[in-house]
């Protein structure tokens, strides 16, 4: 008799241990613990976009600082959890993975690479956790091209790809006033394809006349048979919307072949190495588009330079302010839905109008992309220099 109630006891007190465990484990909605609310970053912390993805860390740890400064959020702090996705589509999909299931984070900083943000897509999707990518543009990341739906829990802090070509085009117009321009296209890229189709339709529309559509493969090292051609066409501006390693060089050659006009480009001009490739000399009188430019005048850009500098000893660079913006976002998000529970903070997101950031005044759309204004940069020198805002 003694020992069945001793067995009785020890079960009780086992029981109430579990159910105590498991209300510990828990600790509450989504990444909610006792005192921390848990945001995730799937970033490329190592491999062929490694200096994106820690530019984007350090973006988003330094916002988590400062709202943590200021008490955090829901009288609770945030923590930062980051995954590796090792700048791999299919890393990116198993980080996804961990940081929704294992780590239980309410929202996710989503990948740099367009495509390794749509490999994780369908994973966050099914665990109802958001997704905010810093910077990638291409359409795909927020709408299903098989079905033509929304993604609901993908978003971006990036423009998309086809906004850029537009702008590059109007800017062209209006600031440059061309009225002629030639097409010089990576063809072994969407991404400049994309931006090449735009610029096209745009300054078309507004009376430009393209007098010149040329390609080249990435990896290609020797342009001028084909500048030649274009240099024939007397243009006004060359379009060309590549990549730095390509673009360096044919605007190299481009300059020696006597073509002294303006070179336009898009935000994949955007590496320090461009000037190395290019020279300096060169690379004057050529403009490219960009999400942000630190030497922006405005307050939000001035105090997060300041701040950033401050933390890193170092100064931002697009990927860094894209992700702080991001990041910044989902915060505000929860403070308006009041909660930590991952689609309430989702659904507040996706009705975001006008947000101060540091890119920008933003307001999604019913895609999930940011209708913002892009900056236009020009080099001069060697040196990126802020020249202006293009509203869209």
């Amino acid at each position: 008799m003694l020992k069945t109630r001793f067995t009785k006891l020890v079960s009780v007190v086992v029981s109430s241990l579990m159910v105590a465990g498991l209300v510990a484990g828990c600790g509450g909605s989504g990444g909610q613990q006792a005192d921390v609310i848990k945001l995730g970053a799937n970033l490329e912390m190592t491999g062929n976009n490694a200096t994106f993805g820690q530019s984007a860390t350090n973006g988003a740890k330094l916002a988590i600082k400062q709202i943590n400064a200021k008490g955090g959020v829901l009288g609770k702090q945030l923590t930062l959890v980051v995954a590796d996705n090792k700048s791999e589509a299919a890393e990116a999909a198993n980080a996804m993975q961990k940081l929704v299931t294992q780590d239980k984070v309410v929202a996710v900083i989503a990948p740099i690479a367009s495509s390794s943000v749509i490999a994780a897509a369908q994973v966050n999707a099914d665990n109802k956790v958001l997704a905010i990518s810093p910077t990638a543009s291409n359409p795909k990341v927020t709408v299903d091209p098989n079905t033509g739906k929304v993604r609901d829990f993908n978003f971006r802090a990036a423009f998309i790809d086809p906004f850029q070509g537009s702008v590059m085009a109007t800017f062209s117009q209006k600031s440059l006033k061309a009225k002629t321009a030639a097409l010089y296209i990576d063809n072994t890229s969407d991404y400049a394809k994309g931006l090449g189709q735009f610029f096209k339709e745009t300054f078309e529309k507004n009376g430009g006349i393209i007098v010149a559509n040329e390609a080249y493969l990435a990896k290609d090292t020797d342009f001028k048979a084909t500048l030649t051609k274009i240099k024939s066409q007397n243009p006004d501006v060359v379009f060309v919307p590549g990549y730095y390693q390509e673009v360096g060089m044919i605007i190299k050659q481009a300059r020696e072949l006597g073509i002294t006009v303006p070179f336009l480009g898009g935000d994949g001009w955007d590496s320090a190495k461009l000037p190395e490739i290019g020279s300096a000399q060169a690379l004057n009188n050529t403009f490219f588009s960009n999400h942000y430019s630190p030497d922006d005048n405005s307050a939000a850009v001035k105090d997060f330079v300041e701040s950033y500098k401050q933390e890193y000893n170092q100064t931002p660079d697009a990927f860094a302010a894209l992700s702080y913006d991001a990041t910044m976002m989902v915060i505000d998000a929860m403070k308006r839905a009041n909660s930590a529970d991952p689609v309430k903070i989702k659904d507040e997101l996706a009705k975001t109008k006008e947000y101060q950031a540091v890119s920008g005044l933003i307001s999604f759309n019913a895609s999930h992309d940011p209708v913002k204004s892009a900056v236009i940069i020009e080099m001069k020198d060697g040196k990126q220099t802020f020249r202006e805002k293009v509203n869209p």
